[in-house]
């Protein structure tokens, strides 16, 4: 992590000196990083049923606090566990920036697991959308630049759909795609805003036994069209997973059709090489299903 030209080196020592400088009554328990490490921030065990999370860099800090405010509100509606804070830490010991010890939540990610139930984990995951979009949602954040513009109308991203395509050129079907788009486009979230987490992904998504037992990671969450949660439809689920997805989750027909506007952006996007790599064709196969998706109009 870079501060003012520096390169600070976020690691257990750390932490431990953050902890017993700030919360000494936790300072005997050790500290530990977590085998995966996410890009926004680093994650530390602490003890057996604490972690410690802290931002990689000043661009992340506003996603963290937003979770440190958000996550009490919304765990007691949520049929899951969810990452809530029991403690914010402040700016100590070389280290710049807020940040938050959280119970330890077990399990391994959904892409990291070997014996997760697909047809289970899409049931799961579409009831606690469900659950989320049930939130009571008056005082959320409403969806904008803080979220990546997810929760909002897909159309915030047309110019980037406009140059992916003009980049991919005959590499992708343009012609399918933009019809694809076009769908997306024809109808908004006609109902008051509700809860998104704004980045359901495998990787965001606990298992344990081969059941969905946690959601993590709500740093683009927020109050507004729920459309952006089910793109897993495409991203991850096939088949008749996506079907029970689709009933778990519930929704009307043209929720979906944003939704896969928004799978659509993000593979575009990717493959044009405008929003990261798709080292392992992740995003390629997505735009596969999209193109063929035979979910969103089913009755």
């Amino acid at each position: 992590m870079r501060r003012m030209g520096h390169v600070i080196d976020i690691n257990a020592g750390l932490v431990g000196t953050l902890i017993s400088e700030q919360f000494p009554r936790w300072a005997h328990l050790p500290v530990e990083p977590v085998p995966r490490q996410g890009w926004d921030n680093r994650t530390f065990r602490l003890g057996d049923r604490l972690s410690v999370r802290l931002p990689s860099d000043e661009g992340y800090v506003a996603s963290v606090e937003k979770e440190d405010r958000c996550l009490p509100a919304l765990a007691g509606h949520l049929p899951l566990p969810v990452p809530a804070p029991v403690a914010i830490g402040r700016p100590g010991a070389g280290y710049p920036f807020p940040w938050s010890v959280r119970h330890w939540i077990p399990g391994e990610t959904v892409d990291g697991a070997a014996d997760v139930d697909r047809a289970e984990l899409a049931r799961d995951l579409g009831g606690f959308l469900t659950a989320l979009r049930q939130a009571p949602a008056e005082r959320g954040p409403a969806a904008g630049r803080h979220s990546f513009f997810r929760g909002c109308h897909p159309s915030a991203y047309g110019d980037e759909v406009e140059e992916s395509l003009a980049r991919l050129g005959d590499g992708v079907d343009a012609a399918a795609c933009r019809a694809v788009w076009a769908s997306a486009l024809t109808s908004a979230w006609p109902l008051p805003p509700v809860w998104f987490h704004g980045d359901v992904a495998a990787g965001n998504l606990l298992a344990t036994g081969g059941r969905l037992s946690a959601v993590i990671d709500f740093g683009t969450c927020g109050v507004g069209d729920p459309a952006c949660d089910l793109v897993m439809a495409w991203t991850h689920f096939a088949g008749d997973e996506r079907k029970i997805f689709r009933e778990a989750a519930g929704l009307p027909g043209d929720a979906w059709r944003r939704a896969r506007g928004w799978a659509l952006w993000k593979a575009l996007v990717t493959m044009a090489g405008l929003s990261g790599p798709d080292g392992d064709g992740v995003q390629a196969r997505t735009l596969v299903q999209v193109l063929e998706d035979p979910v969103v109009d089913r009755p």
